[in-house]
């Protein structure tokens, strides 16, 4: 989201005296007097003013050029380099206009538009600096119009639509042309759910073909999830500006995120001919050509895609979950969807991760747009670094609440049902308490719950996303502890009449947001407490743990008082992990086991350890108890085509004759190393299931790879009697 480059006032350089003509022509919509005037001043002595020129007509290699030698022919002049830095960033290049910026400064430290060319970087990636970077150049020059409507747009970015109208209304009064502020008001009523005609009508009193006002409303409605109005707002955009790129490419990143392919590659392509490159649209389109490796797979209520060389091996399992956990929302959360859900499984991070370019927050293993889903492999992450049945639940779950509500909710309420449906699925799911989440809830960080959407949008330090949604999870946790599920349920339909947060605080929990937050913060105090009061201790544990040489015995003791105080912690070399090494090192096969079970109980996610655990259950006459465990490492880790084979044999011995069938069918699908070995396996499953004829064809495909398999030669012959 980028306001509009006109610049009406600011920067009094030759360079921008002679394009401010040029600007005031653009600036009410007359293009052809606009491109008039910048043809006439690419003819210019000063290559600074032919910068200007080229820039207005869109030859941009040839402005940048001009601005270098510019630059050369006035080192000192730091407004050349504030020019040039906004040429870099409307040109997809934020770090070069960065340090163009900065050297401005460097040349005059009260530069007003160096300090709104920083705020505009940081704008564009959501980064805290934007605000305190737009107050500051607004200190140095009051009457700079663009800084103030940057303002508005980061107010309104931040959920806080009363502040963004005041900061518009700024703007408007220092120009009665600033039409950037009216398409934030026009946005703000969009977003009420009132009709914007009379904003757009004022705009289009200034400028008539002014497209980017309905581009960043489309630009608001997609950052609240409101897609299917984003896409009509861009569309409208382009209805007035044809050549306005920003927002085709917009249009073709939406409609792309909501499934509707064809058109997204004709509407990225058609921006990408034209010149717009930026990193979003040519990955976009990348990311397009990639579908055809994948696998679709269609049923009356679901779409799975799948790349092909995994889809034999995930598709029961992910279809398998979507179908739970639909059953489950649809009768928690009494909504019954109208159009099939779409999951997409990417097994390369970087294809995923370009679903989420452009979004705030992490966007880090799944993010949902309406009815799509997409979200990471489970191969497309670090073994056990991730839990995809818990993420897949996760973003269901927005599904569901934005169906519910008509994408109408703030952002911390759906990602905090999200966080609460996960461990309410099971409790082992999703995030575990970490050291950086006590560390800030120690230093009383955590926001109030009528700002806490701030905390997903615009970060004031590293890790507050991860904190708000942790947070926010806990939140939901406390209400549905305290007020009970059906009060979630009205919050979330209150949200859906566009009721703010504080209102809908005071009228369904029948307390003031103040209050409600000193009782949430209580609350969570008495379950963190103990391991925020003993977390230098649980630190003084853990060097005895890692530190080499030490006793067994002794591993023990620390081990144990250091999950005592932090139960919660399961990552790298857990506690757990030390404790059952030093139990099984001195031969005490029980009380090592019963420690990694305590570790897969607490969340832990290692999948060596856990199929250590699940060997140790097997030895110890504990099916169940192994069972239960390779069932758990299926949701985090599915990859490992030796536990499909154990996992299948316990199947086999404990009768359930389906679940072994799909994990050797899965043992298959995994291509081991003894493909005849893992047929005839599954050759086994097909049989005992009564299904002879699939059967008879996998000991075939054994027999093929081994011909000597004598195994599979005898069931064949049983089978053929």
């Amino acid at each position: 989201m980028r306001l509009a480059l006109i610049v009406v006032a600011g920067v009094c350089t030759l360079s921008a005296q002679s394009g401010s003509e040029c600007r005031k022509f653009a600036l009410h919509g007359k293009r052809v007097e606009a491109q008039a005037c910048f043809t006439r001043i690419t003819r210019s002595a000063s290559p600074a003013v032919r910068a200007e020129g080229f820039w207005g007509n869109r030859e941009y290699d040839r402005a940048s050029k001009e601005f270098s030698a510019a630059v050369k022919a006035e080192p000192k002049n730091a407004d050349v380099r504030v020019r040039w830095g906004r040429l870099f960033l409307e040109r997809f290049n934020a770090a070069e206009a960065r340090q163009l910026f900065k050297e401005a400064i460097g040349i005059k430290s009260d530069h007003a538009g160096a300090y709104l060319g920083l705020a505009l970087v940081a704008a564009d990636s959501f980064e805290k600096q934007a605000v305190e970077a737009a107050v500051t150049a607004l200190g140095f020059d009051p009457q700079l119009v663009e800084a103030q409507e940057l303002l508005a747009r980061l107010a309104l970015e931040d959920s806080n639509p009363v502040k963004a109208a005041e900061e518009a209304d700024k703007a408007l009064k220092m120009s009665p042309e600033a039409i950037d502020a009216m398409a934030i008001h026009a946005s703000i009523d969009l977003l009420a759910n009132k009709p914007a005609t009379a904003w757009f009508q004022k705009i289009a009193a200034v400028n008539p073909v002014y497209g980017k006002a309905y581009e960043t409303a489309g630009d608001f409605l997609v950052l609240n999830r409101r897609y299917d109005e984003g896409i009509a707002s861009f569309r409208k955009a382009l209805e007035l500006d044809p050549d306005l790129q920003t927002a085709r490419s917009s249009l073709g990143v939406n409609l792309m995120r909501l499934g509707i392919e064809k058109e997204a590659r004709e509407q990225l392509t058609t921006a990408y001919d034209a010149g717009y490159k930026n990193d979003r649209t040519v990955n976009s389109l990348r990311l397009i050509d990639s579908y055809k490796n994948f696998v679709t797979f269609k049923t009356p209520t679901t779409v799975v895609k799948l790349d092909r060389k995994e889809a034999e091996l995930l598709r029961p399992y992910v279809e398998g979950e979507l179908k739970r956990a639909m059953a489950t929302f649809e009768k928690k959360y009494k909504v019954k969807l109208e159009v099939p859900v779409q999951v997409e499984v990417y097994p390369n991070h970087e294809d995923f991760a370009v679903r989420t370019m452009g979004m705030p927050g992490l966007g880090a293993l799944g993010v949902t747009f309406g009815h799509v889903v997409a979200m990471d492999s489970p191969s497309g992450r670090p073994p056990g670094s991730f839990h995809w049945a818990s993420t897949l639940w996760h973003e269901l779950s927005h599904v569901y609440v934005l169906t519910a509500t008509n994408h109408r909710v703030p952002r911390w309420f759906t990602e905090g049902m999200a966080v609460h449906e996960e461990t309410a699925a099971a409790p082992d799911w999703g995030d575990r308490l970490d050291p950086e989440v006590l560390r800030v809830v120690k230093s009383g960080k955590l926001l109030p719950i009528a700002e806490l959407d701030r905390g997903f949008i615009r970060p004031s330090y590293p890790s507050q996303v991860i904190v708000s949604y942790f947070q926010a999870g806990r939140i939901c946790d406390f209400i549905n502890q305290k007020w009970g599920y059906a009060k979630l349920l009205a919050m979330m339909h209150a949200f859906g009449e566009s009721k703010p947060t504080p209102e809908v605080v005071r009228v369904q929990l029948g307390v003031e947001p103040e209050a409600f937050d000193k009782q949430f913060l209580a609350w969570l105090d008495k379950q963190v407490r103990p391991t925020i009061d003993g977390y230098d201790e649980w630190q003084k544990h853990m060097k005895v743990l890692a530190a080499r040489g030490a006793n067994k015995d002794e591993v023990i003791k620390e081990g144990k008082a250091a999950i005592t105080i932090f139960p919660d912690f399961v990552e790298g070399t857990s506690a757990y992990e030390a404790v059952a090494d030093a139990f099984e090192s001195k031969g005490d096969k029980e009380n090592a086991r019963k420690q990694l079970q305590q570790y897969s109980e607490a969340g832990g996610r290692k999948p060596s350890t856990l199929m250590k655990l699940a060997q140790m259950e097997t030895e110890a006459g504990a099916p169940k108890d192994a069972i239960r465990t390779f069932e758990r490492l299926m949701f985090i880790y599915p990859m490992i085509e030796e536990s499909h084979r154990k996992l299948g044999d316990l199947y086999l011995a404990t009768g359930n004759k389906a679940g072994a069938v799909r994990e050797f069918s899965a043992a298959v699908a995994a291509k081991p190393a003894d493909e005849a070995g893992a047929r005839f396996n599954l050759a086994k499953a097909l049989y005992s299931a009564e299904r002879k004829e699939e059967a008879k064809e996998q000991l075939l495909m054994s027999l093929e790879v081994a011909p000597g398999f004598k195994p599979a030669q005898r069931l064949l012959l049983e089978l053929s009697r």
